[in-house]
Formats: C-alpha cells, structure tokens, sequence
C-alpha cells in the first residue's frame, strides 16, 4: 500500500499520513481513546486509494495492529522498569533489570546516571551508656563571691556568683572530695555544688594549685541525706598516657550554669602547650602547660568537668579558661596523668573555711614583693615566684627565717607564681595558723630550695 516505507511523520488519526518517528506527543481522541502524534512535518506524498488492489485493507490492519502492539511492548517495558526502580527506591535493594531491551537501555544510560551505593555503614554515636555511668559522679558549682571596684577613689562592692563543674574523685569517713579548676572556685565567699538527684551542699577549700589550674573541694558527709549518698558515686581516674588522634571523647559540665549538658567529639591533637592566664587578671602569666585538645563543646560552666574516653573513664579536667573563646572547635583539657598525683595531693590537706577579713593571718613582706615572672626567671636565670625585697623587723616572716633576695615559690604545698595567688591563699588561714612555706635562695651563684615553717601574725593596725 505504502510506496514509502520510511515513514517521515504519522499521525495516529490519518492513517494516509507519512514521516519519520522522531518523538511522541499525546493528543486527545473524539472516541475517548488517547493518540499519539509523531513529531517531525506532515509529508506531502499522499497516495490515493485503490480499490483494485485486492488485501489494502486487511494490510492496513495489519499495520495497525503491529504498530499497537509496538507501542504497547515499549509502554509496558516502560511501566516495569518505573515500577522496578520505585520499589528498589522504598527497599534500598537492588532489582534486576529483565528483558533484553531494558538491558541495553540501561548500559547506555550508565555513564550519566548516578549509581545507588548498596552497602552503607553507620558509626555508632551512641553515648548515652557510658554518660548514663559517669553522670552521678558530676557536680554543678556555684562561686558566690564579692566583686571589689574602686571609682573615683571610692569603694564599691557587688555580690557575684559564677558556674563550674567537679568531678567526685574521692571519699573518706567525713568527706566527699570534689575535684574542679582553680578558677572556679578561688576567692570564693562560699561554694555550692549540685548532685545528681538536684540535692545541694556547701563545700569547703581542700588545696589549690594555680600553676596546673586544679583544686580540691570537700562537702561534709554530714550534710548530705542518704538517698543523695546512694544516688552519687566515684568517677573513675583513667590514663591520658594512651590516648590517640581521633579517638571518640565525651565532655560533660554544667554549660552556662544551666545543669549536667554532654558534649562529643575526638582528641584533635595531643600535648598542645598553651601559656596560661593568670586566674585574677586574665592575662598571661608566662607559664605554659601542656594539654589535650579536642573539638568537643567546652564552653564558660564546663571548666572543671570531665573528658572522657568511651569506657567512662576521666581522662581529662576541661578548662574553658585555656584558650578562651576566640574560636569554636579547639577545646582544651587538663591530661589526667599530670593532674592524677596533684590531686592526690591535695586531698590529702587540711579542709579549710575562709577566715574573717580582720583574722586573716599576716607575713610581713606585703608591701615589699617583686614578682618573678616566666620572663624574668628566663632572663635572669631565677626561680619563679615572689621575691622578697625586704622583710619587717619583728614579723612572722622574720621570726621564720625568711631573708631578703629569697623567692616564695610555695605556700603550705601550693605553689605561688604571684601576689595574687598568695593573697588568695591567706583567706584560709588566720592568724596563729602555722603553715610551711618553701622559698627558693642564693648561694655560691646558685638557688637551693629551703623550707620554713612560719606561724602567721596579726595584721597591724595600720595596715588594716
């Protein structure tokens, strides 16, 4: 019937039309049914009918037919390899594609179709085990302290309090010993520390020690009920010893003073030394340590916390004062094995309350000190410390033994870098209290370290 067998464009409702299939479009139908229009032209070379020729119409059936069952073969290989690819979307397996055409189809689409991985694996971020361990032997701190400022050569006074964390290290017949930083908790007023179930109790000093920016609390078992007794435990000291580069920590601390938050990450680098701030001025000492970095949230109110390894065990105090705020991700730590044998030490001292302001026992040289920096010691070749510039006849000082050109360098165990820090130590001790002090002195070119025991004074009327 057709002498042209390439057929340049046809349309589905002329059967005399001729063309090329080069695309299909869908076209509504007067008898309910959809058409499909080919793209490309409508062709000119229209043949007209003949019914001389014997068979025309059953070979346009013929066509017909095999044009339908074209169109339904390709709709139906299109239906299933939709249907496949929707469920191998909502099962996440893989499906086979089946039939020979859809094979073809799909190799010469793999260079522009994205593969679907079918192996994933998840990291196990779960914490809440370990966290679940550790979370009774935190604390909350709260530093109730007198804020001192002098306008326009008058005093004024403002009560402040600022929040920090403590980690429960140790408990004796009478006390419950909390460790924290330094930071938090000097020239406090008074100490409150929140447990686990909400409960609160003052704490007393235990030590100090500035340089490593630790201390020692204790709250008297006394004040504290039996259900808050059973709730709390002991937090377990590890080893910082072992720790590697992005191993998985867990940092808990009262964030902002809003209560127990916990934080994750990884250590991002080990034995970063980092020069330390002096705790009254919050500028630099001179003195430099050596910490554990990590990307886990350390933020104001975490300083005093633990960092954590994935067994639960402290193998660091957090400090958010090392380092400050100037960047987000960079936290630091106080590595457990160099803390481990000061606070051992310090839980071994005497628990002391602050004194009243006229008790506070007096030396002797306060108004004669020269404090030896990290710079000076460097320079000079000198201990670091307090130097003694002269010493007042008469004074305790005087009466221990303590010389010109010696260098303070500890107060009853704790070490003294600068005035500040002795000053804040004498607020626990009144006078007739008798402590020993270890002062660094010249001889033959050279400093040998020396120990005096000093029985403090009164604090002269004149210098009240």
């Amino acid at each position: 019937m057709y002498e042209n067998d390439n057929f340049s464009g046809y349309e589905t409702g002329d059967e005399n039309t001729t063309g090329t299939f080069s695309g299909v479009s869908a076209a509504g139908s007067a008898n309910g049914y959809t058409t499909y229009q080919m793209g490309g032209s409508t062709g000119s070379n229209t043949e007209p009918k003949n019914p001389k020729k014997h068979g025309g119409y059953f070979r346009k059936a013929m066509v017909s037919v095999s044009l339908g069952l074209f169109f339904g073969l390709f709709a139906g290989i299109g239906f299933y390899a939709v249907q496949q690819g929707t469920g191998m979307l909502k099962t996440g397996t893989d499906t086979a594609v089946v039939g020979e055409v859809a094979s073809e189809a799909a190799t010469e689409s793999s260079q522009s179709t994205p593969q679907l991985a079918t192996n994933v694996t998840y990291v196990e971020s779960d914490v809440s085990d370990v966290v679940e361990k550790v979370m009774p032997a935190m604390v909350s701190i709260v530093n109730n302290f007198t804020e001192t400022a002098n306008v326009f050569g008058q005093q004024y006074t403002q009560e402040e309090a600022a929040s920090g964390s403590g980690i429960i290290v140790g408990k004796t017949d009478d006390e419950l010993l909390i460790v924290s930083n330094n930071h938090v908790v000097e020239s406090a007023d008074t100490l409150n520390v929140t447990f686990i179930d909400g409960s609160e109790a003052q704490a007393q000093v235990k030590g100090l020690d500035s340089d490593m920016d630790l201390a020692v609390i204790a709250v008297s078992l006394n004040d504290l009920s039996d259900d808050t007794k059973n709730a709390i435990t002991v937090a377990t000291l590890g080893s910082s010893d072992d720790l590697k580069l992005g191993e998985p920590v867990i940092a808990i601390g009262n964030a902002l003073g809003y209560g127990q938050s916990v934080t994750n990450g990884i250590v991002s680098a080990l034995n970063r030394e980092i020069t330390l701030e002096n705790g009254s001025t919050g500028l630099e000492n001179g003195s430099t340590g050596t910490f554990i970095q990590t990307n886990a949230a350390i933020n104001p109110g975490n300083s005093g916390g633990a960092l954590l390894n994935m067994n639960g065990e402290v193998i660091g105090i957090n400090s958010n004062k090392i380092g400050g705020t100037a960047v987000e991700g960079m936290g630091y730590a106080i590595p457990i094995t160099s803390a481990s044998p000061i606070i051992a030490d310090l839980m071994e001292r005497q628990t002391r309350t602050k004194v009243a302001e006229d008790e506070v026992g007096y030396i002797g040289i306060s108004l004669s000190l020269q404090e030896v920096t990290s710079q000076i010691s460097q320079m000079y070749n000198m201990p670091e410390g307090i130097y003694v510039v002269s010493v007042e006849e008469g004074s305790a000082a005087a009466n221990a033994g303590i010389m010109k050109g010696d260098i303070i360098t500890k107060f009853d165990g704790s070490s003294i870098s600068s005035y500040s820090d002795l000053q804040k130590m004498l607020q626990y001790y009144a006078a007739g209290d008798s402590v020993t002090i270890t002062v660094q002195r010249p001889q033959n070119g050279e400093y040998v370290s020396v120990e005096l025991n000093l029985t403090l004074g009164s604090r002269p009327a004149d210098k009240k």
